[in-house]
């Protein structure tokens, strides 16, 4: 009876630098001997393995893609190749696959399939910002995007305050890049004067920028998040 594949977690830079920066040489190699990928974007994808092995054929790469277009449905069909005893390789669009990432639906059935996970070591943005916050690293909850709605945004920015107090714990949440500078503006505006906000952007990038300063410390000194890939936490004491 064939053995089955396992299912690697390969993760990737959070912009355009150079991986051997900020990724091991496990992620070389796990690439090099793997063909088979699930991938969010096929171009940025490509773009990446050619970027880490310049030598390995495109044209022997078979590639499922895994984002919002994709139907529920065929995800098992993803992992047939492990079951053929074919390693496949897990790809995040930018950091660790399955965090804040639609990969984790995949992870999920190969768990189900007893199918072995390999999760790589690799940079992720929530877990950096924290690392680098000043704030709790032991109790923390990352939240995803908070409402588009001005009320809606303000009562949860509201709510997060509330937790964070209650029980000493940080949050963590994103927003679209485009959306940055007013999000900054609403949290210096809505949160107590006291709140601490850390704003972590481009991180591992020559442009990186991470600080940590009260909601009106911020309120006094902006900064242009605009387009830039950023994390926010926030905590009151």
């Amino acid at each position: 009876m064939t053995s089955k594949g396992k299912l690697y977690l390969i993760p990737t830079t959070l912009g355009d630098n150079n991986p051997a920066e900020v990724l091991p040489i496990t992620v070389k190699k796990t690439i090099e001997d793997t063909d088979v990928f699930i991938v969010e974007n096929e171009k940025t994808a490509r773009r990446f393995i050619k970027k880490i092995c310049p030598q390995k054929p495109q044209p022997s790469l078979k590639l499922f893609l895994l984002n919002k277009h994709t139907e529920e449905v065929d995800l098992p069909s993803f992992l047939e190749p492990c079951k053929a005893g074919i390693n496949i390789g897990l790809l995040s669009e930018a950091g660790c696959p399955g965090v804040a990432d639609p990969g984790a639906d995949i992870v999920k059935i190969a768990h189900n399939e007893n199918i072995k996970v390999v999760p790589l070591v690799g940079p992720s943005s929530i877990l950096m910002a924290i690392m680098s916050s000043g704030m709790n690293g032991q109790s923390f909850t990352f939240n995803g995007y908070l409402p588009i709605d001005k009320t809606e945004r303000k009562n949860e920015i509201k709510r997060l305050e509330r937790i964070s107090v209650e029980y000493n714990q940080s949050q963590i949440f994103i927003e679209t890049p485009y959306r940055n500078n007013k999000m900054l503006e609403d949290l210096s505006s809505v949160l107590d004067r006291n709140t601490h906000v850390c704003v972590a952007c481009d991180i591992t990038l020559p442009t990186e920028f991470i600080k940590t300063q009260t909601a009106n410390q911020w309120k006094k000194n902006m900064v242009d998040l605009h387009k830039r890939p950023t994390i926010f936490i926030i905590h009151k004491d």
